[in-house]
């Protein structure tokens, strides 16, 4: 398993409590250098399955190999070789942005002078130099997010695990979020692993994606890849009110996947748009019937999610999860014993 991949896992499983089986038996792979999504609803083991690969759970069997280490036998060797950002802010609000930076440096046993130059270097980066000697807690939300990528950076790690980064960041401060990641990516080779409830920054952003969902993973592969299982494009002809109902006919058409029918309008999933629309105009004009408005889309990455985990990406109001709130737990257990 050690290899070339930054990250290889083989049967990873996480059972809580001798019952709760919240990651059963995953395996995948992570190349170095690639920004890999890691998607699923609510409760599905996304974080369970982060927090092990930072070496914040342990898991019940299976393996984890992390920048080369497995995670089981060296756990304190990976956390040097990673960085981590949690969707929980952990920057010291009573510190200033320097400061945050210096005492993570600290932790890793970075002499101070070389520290203090850490600290001020990931500063300029991320353009907070005019900030650096504020309080953090006087910091915007994107400027923040910013701060804490420069302290998930400041011991030069090979892997940086996000886990949902940009979570309550207004559009214009994810979009500067990840400009800062994509950049640090094409100057030095890192390797992202991401959790993101935001489908159009995983589809931009990630080389490839997992998809899991009740702890198994369902489906992997490039964006492209993950739409083109779900067959060709998806076409909405839009008829008067009134009109009879065309689905048979439209099912009989070349190319044709599938025919969904609501009050006026056809959601057609078929093999080409391009080739389906003429075709299914002239179908219809020959029944009688007229066509008020066409549209043609290829399957997003939220079909793509409906698809194979039966739900829509967002699950509002489901609240934190028996596994949440054990792994939750666990990171400030971690955080009191040090």
């Amino acid at each position: 398993m050690q290899g070339s991949e930054a990250v290889v896992t083989e049967k990873l499983t996480k059972v809580y409590g001798g019952k709760v089986k919240a990651v059963s038996e995953i395996s995948f792979q992570v190349h170095r250098g690639e920004a890999f999504g890691f998607l699923g609803p609510n409760g599905a083991g996304k974080t369970t399955t982060l927090s092990m690969l930072t070496a914040g759970l342990r898991p019940t069997s299976g393996q984890a190999v992390v920048a080369g280490l497995d995670v089981g036998k060296f756990p304190e060797l990976v956390k040097r070789q990673i960085g981590v950002i949690f969707q929980e802010s952990t920057a010291d609000g009573d510190l200033t942005g320097l400061e945050n930076i210096e005492v993570a440096a600290g932790c890793f046993g970075i002499p101070r002078s070389e520290a203090r130059s850490r600290a001020r270097s990931l500063i300029e980066q991320m353009q907070l130099k005019e900030a650096s000697d504020r309080l953090a807690k006087t910091y915007s939300g994107g400027m923040r997010r910013r701060l804490e990528l420069a302290v998930g950076l400041v011991n030069q790690p090979k892997i940086l695990f996000l886990d949902e980064p940009t979570l309550g960041l207004d559009p214009q401060g994810r979009a500067g979020f990840w400009g800062f990641v994509q950049k640090l990516r094409k100057e030095t080779g890192l390797t992202v692993f991401v959790t993101t409830h935001y489908l159009d920054e995983a589809d931009g952003m990630c080389d490839r994606i997992a998809i899991i969902d009740h702890g198994t993973i369902v489906a992997s592969g490039t964006p492209g890849d993950l739409k083109d299982k779900l067959g060709g494009d998806v076409v909405t002809l839009k008829t008067a009110s009134g009109t009879r109902d065309l689905s048979d006919a439209l099912r009989g058409l070349p190319g044709v996947f599938s025919v969904q029918h609501q009050d006026s309008s056809y959601r057609v999933k078929c093999q080409s748009g391009e080739t389906f629309v003429p075709i299914a105009v002239d179908a219809c004009s020959r029944a009688g019937v007229g066509i008020t408005g066409v549209s043609v889309k290829r399957p997003s990455l939220d079909e793509v999610f409906l698809e194979f985990t039966g739900r829509e990406f967002r699950e509002d109001g489901e609240g934190m999860t028996a596994t949440d709130r054990a792994v939750m737990m666990n990171r400030i257990r971690g955080q009191m014993r040090r």
